[in-house]
């Protein structure tokens, strides 16, 4: 039999049973997989997965979805209240572009994968290398599942003071990794009015944003006053996974 690259032997990132992913699930008594099909295993991983799952009406049913597997991420919106700013990221994103965005530069939070790395390592090295900044005190703002219905992905969403000192670096990514990053560094309300008008298209910008205006560093009464004040226990299902 031949050896199948990512299942039987290492494959050219080292991994291998990228089949087993799903198999042995049993959290859900009323979802019982049945077999894991890799279809596609470029940087990423696509699956198709049948199983049988059980309607609220007792019927059970065989049902097959495809997975995109592209890792865990994590987002950061560094901000900064004396000056009334945040930093944002613009590069090109061709999915976006070829569905429709007018040139495909999207105005973005800083974000990555975790890679091996836990989220708040991870945010702050997107930080250093995107924005050319080094944060202050993170705060876990929230997890979510950005597109459930395909994309396993689950984003960790952080938010941290920085200062004009802390611009130590002059950001724009990583070069080999084919990054071409513009620093952007904007009036928080004109960040905000960007997610009116459709400047900001992107969704974890977009939330971020928002969470920032309504309990965040913006919210009235300012950070000191709201649930996310320093010193506030992480939110969200997650937040001991985050290490905050």
């Amino acid at each position: 039999m031949t050896a199948r690259p990512g299942i039987d032997t290492p494959d050219h990132r080292g991994r291998r049973g990228l089949d087993r992913a799903g198999r042995g699930l049993d959290r859900n008594p009323d979802v019982v997989v049945q077999a894991v099909e890799l279809t596609s295993q470029g940087w990423h991983v696509l699956r198709r997965t049948t199983f049988d799952y059980r309607r609220r009406d007792g019927r059970w049913e065989t049902q097959q979805r495809e997975t995109y597997d592209r890792g865990n991420g994590a987002a950061v919106l560094p901000y900064d209240t004396e000056r009334g700013l945040v930093l944002l990221t613009r590069q090109f994103r061709y999915p976006a572009y070829v569905n429709d965005h007018p040139d495909g530069m999207l105005v973005e939070a800083a974000a990555g994968l975790l890679d091996q790395d836990d989220p708040l390592t991870a945010v702050r090295r997107e930080a250093a290398e995107e924005l050319g900044v080094t944060l202050g005190p993170l705060t876990h703002v929230f997890d979510a599942y950005m597109s459930p219905g395909s994309v396993t992905e689950r984003l960790h969403f952080f938010a941290a003071p920085y200062t004009a000192a802390g611009r130590t670096g002059a950001g724009g990514g990583v070069e080999a990794e084919g990054e071409d990053i513009e620093v952007l560094e904007v009036p928080f309300a004109e960040a905000l009015a960007m997610t009116r008008d459709g400047r900001v298209a992107d969704g974890k910008t977009i939330m971020l944003l928002q969470w920032a205006a309504l309990h965040g560093p913006f919210a009235p009464g300012g950070r000191a006053h709201g649930p996310f004040a320093p010193g506030a226990p992480a939110r969200g299902p997650f937040a001991s996974q985050c290490g905050v």
